[in-house]
């Protein structure tokens, strides 16, 4: 399968013919086999499916934090070999500190800047996330929602040029991830990083992304690819979204209608 165009923008990040395989013994289990992507600069892009079909191994590789059984990855040109401050990799559990306030969890990434400059960035992304006010609270003070926005913050803080989100909103309650999701799009429409977010859920990925990578079931594949031209915010009744929505059950193996 050829690596998927990116429209007119220019590739961030290419993969070519990735395969990774785990070893427990004997045994040796392919994870993700011959996988080939691009992502474009600014691009928000979900990558969709089946748990266990490799999505967070994937997600692992690209961060640097796995190396590859065959295949390359290049971010700005440059083989991926190890994590890079550039690029963050966020997990579904990530939290921020108990004993730091509001303002001391997000300036946790700034250590090397100023006093002048970490007041100004802190200040910035206070007033992005909607918690001025709280900057002097501690997290056992917060909502879950609220803590979220400032683990968010925390990661965007340092200037990423890469974020990439590991179900990030999974152990969130329906209304607190649907509000976590606005939260999410709203930042990334202003900042306009290169955002690849691992999902399972098919509303999520068409909420959010410009593109939807659909995996298969181990060895994960990529079983299609399906873009997003939809205006924000999304209407789940169109019928445009709900014939996208059909076609990703539809890469998924999925029924629509049980």
């Amino acid at each position: 399968m050829s690596a998927p165009q990116t429209g007119e923008r220019a590739a961030k990040v290419v993969v070519r013919g990735l395969s990774k395989r785990f070893r427990r013994g004997r045994e040796e289990l392919l994870v993700l086999d011959a996988i080939d992507l691009e992502i474009a600069s600014g691009e928000f892009v979900c990558i969709l499916g089946p748990s266990g079909c490799g999505k967070s191994t994937l997600l692992n590789l690209l961060g640097g934090f796995e190396e590859a059984d065959a295949g390359t990855i290049r971010i700005d040109g440059e083989a991926v070999t190890r994590p890079d401050p550039r690029r963050i990799l966020v997990f579904q559990d990530y939290s921020i500190f108990p004993w730091a306030t509001v303002r001391e969890n997000i300036a946790l990434g700034l250590l090397r800047r100023s006093a002048k400059e970490r007041e100004e960035i802190v200040a910035h992304y206070v007033e992005l996330i909607g918690l001025q006010g709280f900057e002097d609270s501690y997290p056992g003070e917060l909502s879950g929602g609220m803590k979220q926005r400032v683990a968010v913050a925390r990661v965007l803080a340092v200037s990423p040029e890469i974020v990439f989100m590991d179900e990030p909103l999974g152990a969130l309650d329906s209304l607190t991830r649907l509000a976590m999701r606005r939260e999410l799009l709203r930042i990334w429409q202003r900042g306009r990083m290169t955002i690849a977010l691992v999902t399972h859920d098919v509303d999520e990925s068409l909420q959010l992304a410009d593109r939807v990578v659909v995996m298969t079931s181990r060895p994960g594949r990529i079983a299609g690819i399906v873009s997003v031209d939809l205006p924000h915010p999304r209407d789940p009744s169109a019928s445009a979204y709900n014939a996208l929505k059909l076609e990703l059950f539809d890469l998924l193996g999925v029924r629509a209608d049980v």
